[in-house]
């Protein structure tokens, strides 16, 4: 029986990636410092406080720094120095022209560079152009040091559980002691392990998510077809997903897909694909119909709200760009609100997460602390993200606040029987 050995283990920013990967790292076992260039969120976190809204972190964190297994820091160096493991978890946003900025990871790699101990192993957690780990290599500049491609495939709301309980854990480098170094972190996990060499791991995390984005437009422009055709998408679906070669997951509509992986990742893997003489136009149809899917949306909108929007008021429920968690990133709720205040509405909002002003507005929107406040005199209430509650409530109540008993529910969430009959005209999207 192989015996569990505790790592050193440093983590370079708290982000998403980061601040999950460190606290569920500590979890199973390991010594962990995180590396964070805020100093206020630095404090945050070392006082036990969650800087994301994911079920299960704030225990998670508290079990970590209770333990002396966690701990927070300023700066990558610092967390850096004598560490066994160094997972580059910073941020790579993208450029108008769809490619990864990778100026986070080039910085973090300058400064771990000096202070590494000789034998350390550098992984790649990020999302990544194919072909960093070469680059960051070449930054770190140093013959001793192994660099290894480790992607994340954390889902937001659950990204607690799936870390510690991973599908499959993918390790790419052309070291495979390393390799299996890293591999061997989680294996308690007991997750599959998927040994390749870097640019494959690196191809593997892109795929993945241009697949995942592929399915949900799929969802969706069948739920079109549904509304064509007089079918209910529901069933459609339902007979679909037991066919084990589909599969239930990813079988939803809704508003669009967005979040802070799927827009960035299918449009750097288009724009690598072209950058290597592949027009990617089955992915680059995927997109499009995503964006079709949004404007589809205002339409269900503008009619339920009389045809005009201009002058309207629209309640509208949820901000983020999935319940549970509180990530707005390329969110389609908050891109669907930028396109009703341009279209002249005001919109009103309510989102569990949200408790002051949005900035991702200009003036035009007001936020409500409760979820009834968004919808006195309006003439449209709007479901833009499937939180739970919002399925529970007072809709007599809600009935009557609206100036009109109207609702568009983007992801299916409500009862539309149970609507209409206390009087609501019910739009879903592909129901009759």
């Amino acid at each position: 029986m192989s015996r569990f050995r505790s790592s050193k283990i440093a983590v370079i920013g708290a982000g998403y990636v980061g601040l999950t990967s460190a606290a569920c790292l500590a979890h199973l076992g390991h010594e962990v410092v995180c590396g964070e260039i805020d100093p206020a969120k630095v404090e945050r976190l070392q006082r036990g406080e969650p800087t994301i809204v994911e079920e299960g972190l704030g225990q998670m964190l508290r079990e970590g720094l209770d333990s002396g297994r966690l701990r927070f820091v300023v700066g990558a160096a610092a967390a850096a120095e004598g560490a066994e493991f160094v997972f580059l978890c910073v941020p790579t946003p993208q450029d108008d022209d769809g490619s990864a900025d990778v100026t986070a990871l080039e910085e973090a790699a300058g400064e771990i560079g000096p202070v590494l101990s000789r034998g350390a192993v550098v992984v790649n957690k990020s999302t990544v152009p194919v072909g960093s780990t070469l680059l960051v290599e070449q930054l770190l500049n140093r013959s001793d040091v192994s660099v290894v491609s480790n992607p994340e495939f954390l889902r937001e709301g659950t990204a607690v559980h799936d870390s510690l309980h991973p599908d499959r854990v993918v390790v790419g480098a052309d070291d495979q002691a390393a390799a299996a170094r890293v591999g061997a972190l989680f294996a308690s996990t007991r997750a599959p392990l998927i040994v390749t060499d870097a640019k494959t791991a690196e191809t593997i995390k892109y795929a993945s998510n241009a697949f995942l984005a592929t399915k949900l437009s799929f969802v969706n422009a069948v739920a079109n077809v549904c509304e064509a055709v007089g079918a209910d998408v529901r069933d459609v679906l339902l007979g679909m997903a037991y066919d084990h070669r589909i599969g239930f997951d990813y079988l939803r509509p809704g508003p669009g897909w967005g979040g802070s992986c799927l827009p960035k990742d299918t449009r750097a893997l288009v724009h690598m694909a072209e950058e290597s003489g592949y027009d990617f136009s089955l992915l680059r149809g995927v997109i499009a119909t995503n964006e079709a899917q949004l404007v589809s949306v205002v339409t269900k909108i503008r009619r339920a709200a009389g045809g005009d929007l201009s002058g309207r008021h629209v309640a509208a429920w949820g901000l983020t760009f999935k319940a549970g968690t509180d990530d707005r990133r390329d969110s389609p709720a908050v891109e669907i609100i930028r396109r009703l205040l341009a279209a002249g509405a005001t919109v009103h909002v309510f989102d569990p997460t949200v408790t002051g002003p949005v900035g991702e507005f200009p003036e035009g929107v007001v936020v409500h602390d409760d979820a009834y406040a968004p919808c006195a005199g309006a003439a449209v209430a709007v479901v833009l993200t499937e939180w739970e509650e919002f399925r529970w409530l007072d809709f007599g109540k809600v009935r009557d606040l609206l100036a009109a008993p109207a609702i568009v529910d983007t992801r299916n969430l409500l009862d539309p029987a149970s609507l209409r009959r206390i009087g609501f005209s019910y739009v879903g999207l592909g129901r009759p």
